[in-house]
C-alpha cells in the first residue's frame, strides 16, 4: 500500500500497525470485489 517502513517503534506497536495495514488492505479488496460483482450484475440486466 505504499509504505516502506513502520511509523511506530517496539514490537507490540509495530504488530498493531501491521494488523491495521492488513485490515485496510482486506477491506479495500472486498470493496473492489463487491463493486465488480455489482457492475457485472448491472451489465447482465442491461444485456451488454
Amino acid at each position: 500500500m505504499g509504505y516502506t517502513h513502520f511509523l511506530m517503534r517496539r514490537l507490540p506497536n509495530v504488530g498493531t500497525e501491521m494488523n491495521l495495514n492488513v485490515l485496510a488492505y482486506n477491506l479495500a479488496r472486498v470493496l473492489r470485489i463487491l463493486v465488480f460483482k455489482k457492475t457485472m450484475k448491472a451489465m447482465r440486466q442491461v444485456g451488454v
